[in-house]
């Protein structure tokens, strides 16, 4: 449920669901996203030009020249969320490879977390994790929730270059690297399956909000031998 409207400079509506980061409120956030992506799709709302949704929050933007705030908001205050529109989440397993050379911030999560390296995989690999949003880079999935014991702050000093494929941890999250990206994340593997296909025209990300992911560990041969 939206708790608050606002505008969001002078083309774009700030839709509030709440402080709180959990899967309730994000699952509203998706519910709507993906009504008012079939009414935009199907021309039965006028003006809407992007949407952008992220854990608790829901950024609409608009053409200035189509449509106004005022009517944006009016659409949004008289919208009866169909009860069959659900998201179609998807479970999907993410290979990863640990070994050192791909899990780079070991030394780091080992001492931040008194935890030796095989304690926090055990963790890491035994959880579920749902996909409040995607941003930063595209396709970059962003999954909760990680084990208490296990989330750590991020890097003192980003890195200029992560590779294609690193997972990462920080706070109560977990990522995948999509592209070559700066990023301060905490790395502690790398997949080598295609998370993000920019040749995909339709569907280039493999992981949207709303899905479930579990990660599965893999050997170095495995990984260099990937061929999905």
């Amino acid at each position: 449920m939206i708790k608050n409207i606002s505008n969001l400079g002078d083309a774009s509506v700030y839709c509030d669901f709440g402080s709180e980061v959990n899967e309730n409120i994000n699952s509203e956030v998706i519910k709507y996203f993906n009504y008012l992506s079939k009414l935009v799709k199907n021309k039965k709302i006028e003006g809407i030009t992007n949407l952008s949704p992220s854990y608790n929050k829901l950024i609409i933007s608009f053409d200035l020249s189509l449509t106004t705030f005022s009517n944006i908001k009016n659409s949004l205050e008289k919208i009866q969320i169909e009860n069959e529109i659900k998201h179609q989440s998807k479970n999907i397993k993410i290979p990863v490879c640990c070994e050192d050379k791909y899990a780079l911030d070991f030394d780091r999560l080992t001492k931040k977390l008194k935890l030796n390296k095989k304690e926090i995989l055990n963790l890491y690999f035994s959880n579920e994790y749902f996909c409040y949003m995607t941003g930063f880079i595209a396709g970059m999935p962003f999954l909760g929730d990680l084990e208490k014991n296990i989330r750590c702050d991020r890097l003192e000093t980003p890195r200029v270059k992560v590779p294609e494929g690193s997972v990462g941890i920080t706070e109560q999250f977990a990522n995948i690297y999509t592209f070559e990206s700066p990023g301060g994340w905490n790395i502690i593997g790398q997949t080598p399956k295609k998370i993000f296909n920019q040749n995909e025209i339709e569907n280039p990300a493999l992981i949207k909000p709303g899905d479930r992911v579990t990660f599965y560990e893999i050997t170095e041969k495995e990984f260099l031998n990937w061929n999905e």
